[in-house]
């Protein structure tokens, strides 16, 4: 490979492991301390990729990425965090970073984030090779067909230059000299439709003819003496303009325009033709070829797997591949911004914009919308059309599909962001096990009932976390079919109280039982929706915990049927909870407890719930409590016992 890459971090150990890992991967490493000193080596040695710490002293990394984004835009930036430093990762991001990697490092992460830059640099050059090829094809195929346009003018000329013929009626030899260095084939003709005379080039491709009828030098089926044009001119007394085949003396073939003018003696009569014919055949062969080239760039445009656009000042697309026709549409003489992100104004940061301002390729990365109504995230390069003034006249925007990666580092950060987060919870667990057998040998040794009891309600109170950690973990990491059964609705939420009994008795919170309106049973998977129904009961009992304030807290269950459905309701008067806490509970990993929690637990409930066709509903107010609820079918879908997944997900509802 032997691509330079420059290392930036204030770690020594870091340098020396990475930059070994990086050297046995085929990379020439360049290193530096802190940014000031990895910004001095960057402009030295102008490395492709960089790999930076976010926290180094002086200069950090974020002010490294942005200097360096505004002096080499076309260099791939890669952060090194840790996992306290999420938020300036993803801030990073927003100032053109190319990916980032935590601590510690993984190979296998590092080596994803490595492989797309250089997917982004090949790219660059692709795309800069295509436009080159482009242009200098546009200008060399232009200046022949200028050349062909300027021979093709004599014959709008003739009509001008018959008028200077009408000397030279009587002295035809000095007036043929003048089209010896013609490149065209001039004869005079007389009333008798003889040839009288001819310039150099018409002797030495149809040979000799002087004295030969006008019309013998024709070679098309329907040529004689009526339709002869120099014969019509005489008869209209008017110039003649056609296109005919004329036969060389070695019997070749070729395409002339044909161009007659009459020539007046000085008494004003018509007394001779002059006949010139321009060879077109150079005409047809470079059209021919120009065909055949747009052709083939047709073909390359459409065959190149990405998005590819031209657009003007006023961001109207006025061409497109084959691909962008068939996700988004032939919409040529749209707004980019139409089509892409149905809206009616420019995208901010546009990078089509950026390249009519300053004339420079740019890049970017976002989100748009095909035809479907399916999102897609692009990757945008961008390339300058340029006039024969040196202006930049339209814009070639490639976008590439990127979906797919997108979403793999979305499912490598959740991994991480789980492990991180087990991780954190494993820890308080360990800690309050050591915590709870320290106090029961503690009151074995001492005889000391009371603090035996204690003890083993923390060793108690730590088991039941493990239970709910690993219960959450094996649902997250693989879904799957329901198994339902039949279950008496009473004894189903009895069960369901029972498991948080123990958590409400040892902080005094009191639970009201509202069971009475539902008596019969309901197809159910017991065992996985009495976890989704304990977690947001356990949900309940932490936010009353969590409340300082000195009112007595209580819970109240509350289960009835309506319409076919089963509806559980669990309302508290804890801490309640803020609209963005609200919005983010049932996301991924998310948990407002800090190291307390997981993330997991109403993540997975929600999904628990869905998978049994069911919906969730939250209410909720900072300092008034909370209200959770969940309607569940009477019967399970058959989708959903079969596959473990149910198709119509409403989502949360606020």
């Amino acid at each position: 490979m032997n691509a330079k890459i420059l290392l930036a971090d204030d770690e020594p150990g870091i340098r020396k492991v990475l930059g070994i890992s990086l050297a046995d991967s085929g990379y020439q490493v360049l290193t530096a301390e802190d940014g000031l000193e990895a910004l001095d080596v960057f402009r030295r040695h102008k490395p492709e990729i960089v790999l930076t710490d976010i926290k180094m002293p002086g200069m950090d990394g974020i002010a490294l990425l942005q200097t360096i984004k505004q002096e080499s835009p076309d260099t791939e930036v890669i952060m090194i965090t840790g996992h306290g430093d999420m938020e300036l990762a993803i801030r990073s991001l927003k100032h053109e970073a190319t990916d980032f990697v935590t601590k510690p490092i993984n190979d296998d992460v590092l080596e994803i984030a490595l492989k797309r830059a250089h997917e982004k640099i090949a790219m660059r050059r692709q795309l800069r090779q295509y436009t080159e090829n482009l242009e200098e094809l546009v200008q060399r195929q232009s200046a022949r067909l200028v050349e062909v346009e300027r021979l093709t003018a004599v014959g709008q000329a003739v009509e001008g230059l018959s008028s200077a013929f009408r000397d030279i009626a009587g002295d035809l030899d000095s007036g043929l000299s003048y089209f010896n260095e013609m490149p065209c084939f001039v004869a005079i003709h007389n009333r008798q439709l003889k040839i009288v005379a001819a310039n150099q080039l018409y002797k030495q491709r149809l040979g000799d003819r002087i004295g030969a009828d006008s019309w013998e030098i024709y070679d098309d089926p329907d040529s004689s003496r009526a339709n002869c044009p120099v014969a019509r001119t005489f008869e209209t007394g008017r110039g003649q303009r056609s296109q005919a085949t004329l036969r060389y003396h070695n019997g070749h073939r070729f395409p002339v325009m044909v161009h007659t003018a009459p020539i007046e003696n000085s008494r004003g009569d018509l007394d001779l033709v002059l006949e010139i014919s321009v060879d077109i055949s150079e005409v047809k062969r470079l059209q021919e070829q120009l065909r055949t080239t747009r052709h083939k760039y047709q073909q390359l445009f459409d065959l190149v797997p990405c998005y590819i656009t031209v657009q003007d000042r006023s961001f109207n697309i006025t061409a497109s591949n084959r691909r962008f026709n068939e996700d988004f549409g032939e919409d040529i003489g749209s707004h980019c911004y139409s089509v892409y992100k149905h809206q009616n104004e420019p995208c901010q940061n546009c990078p089509v914009a950026l390249t009519f301002e300053d004339g420079k390729s740019h890049q970017s990365e976002m989100v748009v919308r095909a035809k479907s109504g399916d999102q897609y995230h692009v990757l945008i390069n961008t390339a300058p059309i340029i006039d024969a003034d040196g202006r930049v006249e339209q814009v070639l925007e490639m976008s590439t599909n990127i979906t797919e990666i997108r979403q793999l580092q979305d499912r490598l950060s959740s991994l991480g962001l789980m492990v991180s987060s087990i991780s954190h919870g494993i820890k308080g667990i360990l800690t309050g096990l050591d915590g709870g057998l320290y106090l029961l040998n503690s009151g074995l040794a001492k005889n000391d009932t009371h603090t035996v009891q204690e003890g083993l309600g923390v060793v108690t109170q730590m088991v039941d976390r493990i239970r709910n950690l690993v219960l959450d973990i094996l649902y997250y990491a693989k879904e799957r079919a329901l198994e339902c059964t039949s279950v008496n609705a009473i004894d189903f939420v009895e069960n369901v109280v029972a498991m948080v009994h123990p958590k409400l008795d040892s902080h005094a919170i009191e639970l009201e039982k509202r069971f009475e309106a539902v008596t019969d049973k309901f197809e159910v998977d017991a065992v996985v929706l009495a976890t989704a129904l304990t977690n947001i009961l356990e949900n309940a009992v932490e936010a009353c915990v969590e409340d300082r304030s000195e009112k007595s807290h209580r819970i109240v269950f509350t289960v009835g049927r309506e319409d076919g459905h089963i509806l559980f309701e669990i309302r508290d008067n804890g801490i309640g909870m803020s609209r963005e806490i609200r919005d983010n509970i049932f996301n991924l990993f998310y948990s407002s407890k800090g190291k307390k929690g997981t993330g997991l637990g109403l993540f997975l409930a929600r999904n628990i719930i869905q998978q049994h066709g069911g919906t969730i509903q939250v209410e909720s107010t900072p300092g008034q409590g909370s209200i959770f609820r969940v309607r569940i079918p009477g019967t399970v879908p058959r989708q959903a016992k079969e596959t473990g997944s149910y198709p119509e997900k409403t989502g949360i509802q606020p």
